[in-house]
């Protein structure tokens, strides 16, 4: 059963052309013994508040990478959200998975000063309240494919996460996770066509799903034709500064129970050795910084479907103009429901368990509330 995942998932095509999403023919129906497992923080608008976004985003960051390093690297689909992340997993990961995300909420509440949710929800369940979960591969590159996912199931999940339903209590204190290979070293990315724009639009409750569909690829469709709106990161990678701003962050998150101070310094070392390699194009063994830079801009997560559409634009106030007016035209006739958030910049969180792979992920959202922004302006306008 250990190969559960890489049997289910590995098997389904990747799709290329982000404006294919749509297609319900992409997607495949998780087993009935598999689990779909949410996180969140909570009181993430509090937090964004605070200034604390980037510790919001390394929180949700940390939900992929410990259950990735619980399942030995092992291929499974996997969204992140911004202030949390959902994955699924089949029935002989189960275990590893649920051990990862205690360790992890037990680690965000810890070294982070945040409080995060986990659950585990039996698709069984979820196909019992008359929902579902169907699950596609989108490459963004030739390097690696990420999951997106339909049918209602997540919604769901989360929601009943939120009810308390089917919860994870975080791992006895002094236990963490394995968060091998996560680090947020890159600068904030400054718009460069004038605005930083997130963009989280959900089906209405009880809407027409044709109408639903068409506001979605109406939306991408304007985006992928639009010059004026595009990936926020710049074509030659994220700015680089040393010492960079996430140096805490990683120092926590990689020191394993040792002494954070020293652990501090020895990512203060290692920050610097790569900010040489990467500023300087230097070349050791097989790795090559021009490819890694070009592959960390080929990887980026800036778009994604997760019974919703999420995306990270950098575009212009006119285009974000035009798009909010086609959201508010659906929202009118109840096809769906949306938040909008503008800021200056956006942010990446990096997880790379090694520089020698491809297959990297580098997740983007916004620097200044993002995604968990959006999603607050989408739950007032449903007040």
């Amino acid at each position: 059963m250990n190969g559960g995942s890489e049997i289910f998932y590995g098997g389904i095509p990747v799709f290329r052309g982000f404006a294919r999403l749509m297609d319900p023919a992409l997607y495949s129906p998780l087993p009935d013994d598999w689990s779909v497992g949410v996180a969140d923080i909570v009181e993430s608008t509090r937090a964004i508040a605070a200034q604390r976004y980037k510790a919001v985003n390394m929180a949700g960051a940390a939900v992929v990478a410990s259950v990735t390093n619980a399942l030995e690297g092992r291929e499974f689909p996997f969204v992140f959200g911004g202030d949390g992340a959902s994955f699924a997993v089949a029935p002989g990961d189960y275990d590893k998975a649920r051990e990862a995300l205690a360790a992890t909420a037990r680690w965000v509440r810890d070294d982070l000063d945040l409080a995060m949710r986990v659950a585990l929800v039996p698709v069984k369940a979820i196909r019992a309240a008359g929902a579902d979960v169907r699950v596609a591969r989108f490459g963004p590159s030739a390097n690696l494919s990420y999951a997106m996912f339909s049918g209602g199931g997540l919604a769901f999940a989360d929601a009943a996460m939120k009810q308390g339903a089917f919860a994870i209590e975080p791992a006895p204190a002094g236990t963490e996770p394995d968060l091998s290979g996560l680090s947020c070293r890159f600068e904030v990315m400054p718009s460069m066509r004038g605005v930083i724009l997130s963009v989280l639009v959900m089906p209405a409750k009880g809407g027409d799903q044709a109408a639903f569909r068409k506001v979605i690829e109406d939306i991408v469709a304007k985006v992928e034709k639009s010059p004026d709106a595009g990936r926020p990161v710049p074509p030659g990678g994220p700015p680089l500064r040393w010492p960079p701003q996430g140096i805490d962050y990683e120092a926590h998150a990689t020191r394993r129970g040792g002494s954070l101070a020293r652990q501090r310094v020895v990512v203060l070392g290692f920050t610097l050795w790569a900010y040489l390699l990467l500023r300087f194009g230097i070349s050791v063994g097989k790795f090559v910084p021009k490819i890694y830079l070009r592959q960390v801009v080929e990887n980026s997560d800036f778009r994604k479907y997760d019974d919703g559409l999420r995306m990270i634009l950098d575009c212009t106030e006119e285009l974000a103009a035009e798009l909010e007016q086609r959201l508010v035209d659906a929202a009118a006739q109840d096809a769906v429901r949306y938040g909008l958030y503008r800021q200056d910049a956006a942010m990446m969180t990096c997880f790379t368990p090694s520089v020698m792979r491809p297959d990297h992920v580098h997740f983007i959202d916004g620097a200044r509330g993002g995604y968990a922004a959006a999603a607050t302006a989408l739950k007032a306008s449903v007040q």
